[in-house]
This record gives C-alpha cells, sequence and structure tokens, in this order.
C-alpha cells in the first residue's frame, strides 16, 4: 500500500457515510488519481472504513446523481446490486426490495432514513411498502443501502435493510450560491420538460453558524396516451420541494443541526400501459398500441412530505453523545378508476335496475410522526469498544377509502348515496426500543461485534365502514407485543487490504391489530428473519481496484399476508420463505481518470410453506424480485478547452424477469415482468464557475415494466394488465453556476 493510502486511512473523512463510492473519484490530495476513494463509514453508528464493514453496503454518490439526472429511485436503483424498484406509475407510488425479501403485506420491509432518523410508518395501516420515501435528490450528498436486516441499529419495518438520504450539511467557513437549469427531450411527449434548482450556503459566524437552503422545481411532460378518452401526453409530473438547516458549533466539541426538509409531488395520471391478458411482451401484449392506457376517469397522484430534526452531537473525550430528533408529516392522495371494478356491480346490486357505469375509488392516507433517539458511545481505537442507545416513536396515522359510483352524465347515483362505499382505518402506534453493541478486538487482526435490541410497541385501531356494498361497523382493536432482535459479526483481516466476514442478523416487521371480521384472527404477530452471511471485501492492484463480495442465507418466518375470509379480506401470519444469492461491487482503474464499475446480484428467493386457507404456490419466487440483476459503469476524466475539467460516462442496468404478484395455485393473478436492459450516457464540461453537462436516459427506448397489476371485475375475473413503464428515451441539457 502506498504511503498516500496509508495516511489517507489515518486521517480518514469525517462525513456520515454509510458506503464508498465504487464508481466514482480519486482520493482527494492522493498523488495518484486512479486510486479507488476511501471514506469512513457510520453503517454501526460508529465512524470506520468501508472496507472493514463486516457487511454489504452500497452508495450512490451526488455526483452519479446528477450525471444520471435521476428525479427518482427508479433513476438509479439498478445501479445499486440487490436493489430493486418497482413503481406504481408515478415517484411516491414506490416499492423497495432488498435481498429477496418482498414486499408481501402492507408494512414496510425496508427502513428508509434522512440522516440519523427515520422517515415513514411502522404500522401496517398506512400502506408503507408501496409508498415508500421516493426523495427528489436535489441537495442530497448520497443514497446509501445497507443490505440484510439492520433490526439491532436501526429497529422495526427494515428486516430486508435499510436506505438513507444523507442531505448536504452547512458549510461554517465558505460562502455558495448555485443555480441551475435545463430542459429535456421526452419520447412521446408533445411538451418540453425542464427544471430549475438553486442552493444557498451562508457562514453566519465565522466557524461557529452557518446556514443552508436550496429550492427545486421539476417538471416532466406526460408520455403516455389515454385510447380511451383521446387525451394526450395525460401523466405529466410535478416534484418541487426544498430543504433549509441550521448548523450551530456551539463550543469546540458540541455541535447542534436544525433542518427542515418538503417535497411536493403531483401526477395528472399514471406512467402506465394497458396490455392483452394474453400477453405482457410487447408487441403482441401491446393491446391498444404502445405508451396507451386504458382508463375512463383521470387517476392523479399526490404525495406531500414535511419533515424536520434536530441532531446534537457531543464529543465527550471518553466517548460521544448524540441526540437526534424528528417530527414528519406526510400526506398522500390516490385516485383510481373503479368502473371496470366496482361499476361492473350496479346491474347485480339492482336486479339490472341501474347499469354498469362510472365509479371513482380515492384513498388517503395521513401519517403524523414523532421520533427520538439517544446514543452513547465508547471512543474508537481500544481493545474493547461499545454503544448503547434508547429510541421512541409516537405515530398516527388515518387510511381512508371511497368509492362513489356515477351514471352516464358522471352525477352520483342516488340508490348508492352516500357512497358506494367507505372505510377509515385510522391507527396509532407506540414504539419505545433500548439497544446496545459490544466489540472485543481480541488482536489487531480478529474482532467479533455483538448486538441486541429490545422494543416494546402498543397500537390501536378502529375499522370504520359503510355503503351499499359494506355492512355499517365502527370496530375497535388493539394489539402489543415485544421483540428482541440480535446481531453478531466476526471479522478477520488478512492483510492491510483485505477482510473476511461473517454475519448472523434478525429483523422484525411489527404485527398489529387484525381487521374484526368473523373468522379472521384478532391481531397478527409480528414476522422476523434470520439472515446468514459471508463475504470478503479487498484492494488491489496497488489501490486502483476494488472487490467486495458477499453471500447470504435469508429464513423468513410468519409472513404477514392478506388472505380471504368468506369473501373478505384481512392480514394473517401466511407461511414461510427463503432468500439465498450473492452481490457482487467493483470498480477498476486501469489508467489515469477512467473508472469502470460491475457490480450484480443473484438472488433465489421462494415460498417455502403455506397454513391451510392460503393457497400460495410451494417454490414459486417472491414477487418482484429478479433473480438476475447487473450494471456496468465507465466514466472518464480529463481536461478540454486548454485544461477545463471535463467528464463523459455511461452506464447500462439489466433486471431480470419477476413475478408481478404472489403465485397461487388457484385464481393466480401474477404474471412475468419480462427483463429489460437501458442504457444511459452523460457528459459535462466546467468553464470557470459554469458547468455544462448533457444527459441521454433510456437511450435504446427500452419499454421496462417496474410494476403494475391484473385488473379484475367485480366479481374478480381479470378484465386487463396495467403495467408501469420508465421514461422513454430522454434528452437533455442541463447548465449550473457556481458562485
Amino acid at each position: 500500500m502506498s504511503d498516500t493510502r496509508r495516511l489517507s486511512r489515518k486521517i480518514g473523512f469525517t462525513g456520515s457515510v454509510t458506503a464508498v463510492t465504487l464508481l466514482m473519484g480519486a482520493t482527494a490530495g492522493a498523488a495518484d488519481s486512479s486510486l479507488i476513494a476511501e471514506v469512513l463509514v457510520t453503517a454501526q453508528k460508529r465512524s470506520e472504513n468501508l472496507q472493514d464493514v463486516p457487511a454489504s453496503v452500497s452508495v450512490f454518490d451526488t455526483e452519479k446523481l446528477i450525471q444520471l439526472h435521476a428525479t427518482q429511485l427508479n433513476d438509479y436503483a439498478a445501479y445499486l446490486p440487490g436493489v430493486n424498484i418497482a413503481s406504481g406509475g408515478t415517484p411516491g407510488q414506490t416499492t423497495i426490495t432488498l435481498r429477496g425479501v418482498a414486499p408481501i403485506g402492507p408494512g414496510s420491509v425496508v427502513g428508509t432514513y434522512i440522516d440519523d432518523t427515520p422517515l415513514g410508518s411502522s404500522a401496517n395501516y398506512a400502506r408503507a411498502t408501496t409508498f415508500a420515501l421516493d426523495l427528489m435528490p436535489y441537495d442530497v450528498e448520497r443514497v446509501e443501502v445497507l443490505r440484510g436486516p439492520q433490526g439491532t441499529l436501526y429497529g422495526a419495518g427494515a428486516m430486508g435493510g435499510l436506505l438513507k438520504y444523507v442531505l448536504r450539511d452547512p458549510n461554517l467557513s465558505e460562502f455558495e450560491f448555485r443555480v441551475g437549469a435545463e430542459g429535456s427531450s421526452v419520447g412521446n411527449a408533445d411538451d418540453l420538460g425542464w427544471g430549475v434548482r438553486a442552493a444557498l450556503n451562508a457562514p453566519l459566524i465565522s466557524q461557529k453558524l452557518a446556514f443552508r437552503a436550496s429550492f427545486f422545481d421539476q417538471e416532466t411532460p406526460g408520455f403516455i396516451d389515454n385510447a380511451e378518452t383521446g387525451e394526450e401526453g395525460e401523466n405529466e409530473v410535478t416534484q418541487r420541494g426544498g430543504r433549509a438547516a441550521l448548523l450551530w458549533q456551539l463550543s469546540e466539541k458540541l455541535s447542534l443541526k436544525l433542518g427542515g426538509t418538503w417535497q411536493r409531488v403531483k401526477s395528472d395520471n399514471n406512467s402506465s400501459m394497458t396490455l392483452a391478458l394474453t400477453g405482457i411482451d410487447p408487441p403482441t401484449g401491446a393491446r391498444l398500441g404502445d405508451l396507451k392506457s386504458s382508463h375512463l376517469l383521470p387517476q392523479p397522484f399526490e404525495k406531500d412530505v414535511d419533515y424536520y430534526s434536530a441532531t446534537l452531537d457531543w464529543d465527550l473525550g471518553w466517548g460521544s453523545f448524540v441526540s437526534a430528533t424528528s417530527y414528519s408529516k406526510t400526506q398522500t392522495l390516490q385516485i383510481q378508476d373503479a368502473t371496470k371494478t366496482f361499476g361492473a356491480l350496479n346491474p347485480l346490486l339492482t336486479e339490472g335496475a341501474i347499469a354498469a357505469g362510472p365509479n371513482v375509488f380515492a384513498l388517503q392516507l395521513d401519517l403524523k410522526k414523532w421520533t427520538q433517539e439517544f446514543r452513547l458511545a465508547s471512543a474508537s481505537g481500544g481493545a474493547i469498544e461499545w454503544l448503547i442507545g434508547a429510541f421512541y416513536t409516537d405515530e398516527d396515522s388515518t387510511n381512508q377509502q371511497l368509492s362513489v359510483a356515477f351514471d352516464d352524465n358522471f352525477e352520483p347515483i342516488p340508490a348508492f348515496a352516500p357512497a358506494f362505499a367507505y372505510a377509515a382505518l385510522p391507527s396509532t402506534y407506540r414504539e419505545l426500543a433500548g439497544f446496545g453493541d459490544l466489540t472485543f478486538k481480541f488482536n489487531e487482526r480478529f474482532d467479533l461485534t455483538a448486538g441486541v435490541r429490545w422494543a416494546r410497541n402498543e397500537q390501536d385501531f378502529r375499522q370504520i365502514t359503510g355503503g351499499a356494498i359494506l355492512p355499517l361497523a365502527d370496530d375497535p382493536g388493539e394489539a402489543s407485543e415485544s421483540v428482541v432482535t440480535w446481531a453478531v459479526s466476526p471479522r478477520l483481516h488478512l492483510s492491510e487490504d483485505t477482510m473476511i466476514y461473517a454475519r448472523v442478523a434478525t429483523g422484525y416487521r411489527p404485527g398489529g391489530p387484525g381487521i374484526p371480521i368473523l373468522g379472521a384472527p384478532a391481531s397478527v404477530d409480528s414476522d422476523e428473519l434470520t439472515n446468514y452471511e459471508a463475504g470478503i471485501k479487498t484492494e488491489f492492484l496497488d489501490g486502483s481496484a476494488l472487490l467486495n463480495l458477499s453471500a447470504f442465507y435469508i429464513d423468513w418466518k410468519d409472513i404477514q399476508q392478506i388472505r380471504a375470509f368468506g369473501g373478505i379480506s384481512a392480514l394473517d401470519n401466511a407461511g414461510d420463505a427463503k432468500s439465498t444469492g450473492f452481490e457482487l461491487e467493483s470498480a477498476f482503474s486501469p489508467v489515469d481518470g477512467l473508472r469502470l464499475g460491475v457490480n450484480a446480484a443473484y438472488t433465489d428467493a421462494t415460498i417455502e410453506s403455506s397454513p391451510a386457507g392460503i393457497d400460495n404456490k410451494i417454490g414459486s419466487r417472491l414477487p418482484l424480485v429478479p433473480e438476475w440483476s447487473a450494471s456496468f459503469t465507465a466514466d472518464y476524466n480529463f481536461s478540454l478547452f486548454g485544461g477545463r475539467p471535463a467528464h463523459v460516462g455511461g452506464g447500462y442496468r439489466y433486471v431480470g424477469e419477476r413475478e408481478s404478484n404472489v403465485v397461487t395455485v388457484s385464481d393466480n393473478l401474477s404474471y412475468v415482468l419480462p427483463s429489460y436492459n437501458v442504457v444511459d450516457l452523460n457528459a459535462d464540461v466546467t468553464f470557470n464557475r459554469m458547468t455544462l453537462r448533457l444527459f441521454a436516459k433510456n437511450l435504446t427506448d427500452e419499454r421496462a415494466y417496474t410494476g403494475g397489476g391484473v385488473l379484475v371485475d367485480g366479481i374478480n375475473r381479470p378484465v386487463q394488465i396495467d403495467v408501469s413503464v420508465i421514461q422513454p428515451r430522454t434528452f437533455g441539457i442541463s447548465m449550473d453556476f457556481i458562485f
């Protein structure tokens, strides 16, 4: 290892990072810019070099997000091994899958964080699985992924792993103002896309107090045409938001950071194509034609996120103390055209007196969440290191559902007043947890870390129903449980550049009150899993190459799943599953300025058992989990126009076939989403204070299906398939100015 690299290990990097950038950048100040960058990480909530962390972690840094022109998770998730995103057709209608832990049931299986605090519901009735946090990544320093259960340090709902947005901190010494704008052309769209953005960093008191603020407004034109109504470009999307942060260095060892983040997503309709029931592969599967949908009524979507945080960081000398507080408010509105589902029931309910007609279904979710965490950790470097902490969350959520039947003049039908159907599912979730870990270093090469977490949650729930097709009811429910999770991680440094490790860890998703109907359980238990993992992390060729490889086996018990009780759906614990596979990350710099990256993942996730009354097909693949996924990236940095920094790069991402839903023996409504290949290109050059960027997304205009479902009529007969598609071929130009 070179002297420069030894020095970089000692000096480290002060950022709160949980992974290394595998694809970009050279070590700051290094004599050889072909070296792969090193950073310290806090995946285990204490700083250490990524290559020393006994777990599989990754990151997508701000430069790659900018180069790809990423505006949502779907734009870059496939470049991270083992990460799969299913979309409902807009940013915010997002499902995250890690390591084959599929989104079965309504509760979250992948945790989401902003900096040091979680955002999103821990309970089942807020539908966290299908509406995961999907931030527009402007003013985001990096997006981090921790694979495998993170229950010991990060708690409930992170049994598949964790996705974390790390925002840029205010700078105490440098004034900076950034402003940018862009334009883009999207295939099949009549209008141009555009975006504007700005960020300000201002030291108010040098080295003591600094303020940072940012704003963005992103408009993506519609590219889906509605064959039923004749509307063109119906799926226009607006993403708008910003943040403000204040960093106060109270003393040399004590700091306080206050922040607020806001995002608004508004879509006129979903980016969904309607396909024939007989096939899904284009062109035979395109029932109405390329990029065409079929629905009578508009299907808008809106999601508002308001997030506030306060983080106190105190260096005690012999250790450190952190207090992390957050409050968030999330409001979601999803409108669906239910004409072919509920509207088809009109004749059956009225003995033919009222014909089938338009019907709209509205879902409104509101979540308010407080969190507080305290952590006390020993100083690093001793023979024994320890960390202890406490966590509390207080959540209030509402889930309101309304279906209204209309006549041909789009007036509500009096016979079905006040509503065709309505339901309200208010709930509360309170959790108190204590956690800690201990690392014992047997010698300079070998150590062992063990951790444990105890959590107690209490939940209250009401089911309020009524309307033409639902009974009038107002039934309460409650549940409580205590859960213990643990992790053990031995690691051995074979050399200064190579480390092998093993990890056994558990995770869980909270149970909760059931729906009070005849035959259904009064409450469901938490489902739990155990992850067995082994890996190697190594750097070679004098620091110009990096290879991280991990293999895992996951045993998932008592999966929470929706099942039928006398024709009515309710939640139950419904069998077991397993997931095995591996993840590969690599980076190589063959010459100065050139970075190559190859990432890949193999996941075999299948249903292993199913209790009586649920006809899950044993041995079938879990939904939304590709068996194979892979990516390749190439980036070249050079000088142009008399020494001006320039860059060209590109990426290829492959996602294999996936089941759209749980496969059942009878009445199977799952279908296979085909594999897809996407190519992205980008280039930029910097002229003093201005950077000019060119980008091409989905260069080959691939019709990549990222989600969707079978639409059924009122008596559960399939009618059509609607699939979400990624944005067609897009060319764009962007300019950013720094002052």
